[in-house]
């Protein structure tokens, strides 16, 4: 009987090796062939066209080339990514540290609430004159509209997620006579983490989108100064190449974000496959 057991574990084992690559292989079709196919539409609604404004596909990704690689306009690129990678980091931070003592100290979570949800619902950019009068127009008053915008996702997840961790848990960790500090950094972080990953991709996708807003005002340099610069020298397809560019890198960030927080909570995704299965 343990021999056909074994025998029936060594078939099926070697099945699913066998059929591993061709799910792979589905799984990236299955993410693919909506965007492959829609530059595929694009590339043939505009192979023919005559339009100052809508060159075809194939001009623009030759300008693109040259622009952002041959001409040096990478440069941008680079100062765009750096103010989003200082105002992103400091703004996510701030959320998580403001979200944790929310929610330990029930008292100042409500007399905050009504602040912190008004300054959610402002829109970031209404506070950019207020920020340049602040820090003036260089690359700080950038980094300090990305980490306004990228504090209110984080915050609001990382106080949902260890609000929403069971009382259970916690007479167990009584029970257990952990310190507060134990308890927050082995209970109440890890259990609100899938959460607060969620508002670390919220704010990213607001840092992106401040990012460029910051750089069309009053700025000497980013993608967003590039398109804008484009857009007032009637260089069109230029000015496509940098939304193009903008594309792949708020693409690219959020591939890199999502193949992060799969390696760093792959406990909590196995556990959501074993509990589907």
């Amino acid at each position: 009987m343990s021999r056909l057991t074994t025998s029936v574990l060594t078939t099926v084992d070697r099945r699913h090796r066998a059929s591993a690559p061709l799910q792979r292989v589905a799984r990236v079709a299955t993410v693919l062939w909506l965007p492959v196919l829609l530059l595929v539409m694009w590339w043939i609604a505009t192979s023919a066209s005559t339009s100052p404004f809508f060159p075809p596909l194939s001009t623009i990704l030759a300008e693109t080339w040259n622009q952002w690689v041959v001409f040096g306009a990478w440069t941008n690129a680079v100062s765009s990514l750096r103010n989003l990678l200082i105002g992103y980091l400091v703004g996510i931070s701030i959320g998580v540290v403001v979200g944790s003592l929310l929610w330990r100290l029930r008292y100042l979570r409500t007399a905050a609430n009504p602040l912190i949800y008004f300054l959610y619902v402002l829109p970031a950019p209404a506070l950019l004159p207020a920020l340049i009068a602040i820090f003036g127009i260089g690359e700080m008053r950038q980094v300090a509209l990305i980490a306004l915008g990228s504090i209110w996702p984080t915050l609001l997840n990382t106080l949902d997620g260890m609000r929403g961790i069971d009382t259970v848990k916690f007479d167990t960790a009584k029970a257990l006579r952990l310190k507060s500090w134990r308890t927050y950094f082995n209970l109440v972080l890890p259990g609100a983490s899938p959460q607060i990953a969620a508002g670390m991709r919220a704010s990213l996708t607001v840092g992106i989108i401040l990012m460029v807003v910051s750089e069309m005002v009053a700025a000497r340099s980013g993608i967003g100064y590039f398109i804008l610069q484009s857009q007032a020298e009637f260089a069109i397809t230029k000015m496509w190449t940098g939304i193009v560019v903008l594309a792949l890198i708020g693409t690219l960030l959020n591939f890199l974000f999502v193949l992060v927080e799969r390696l760093v909570l792959r406990w909590y995704f196995r556990s959501r496959a074993l509990g589907g299965s």
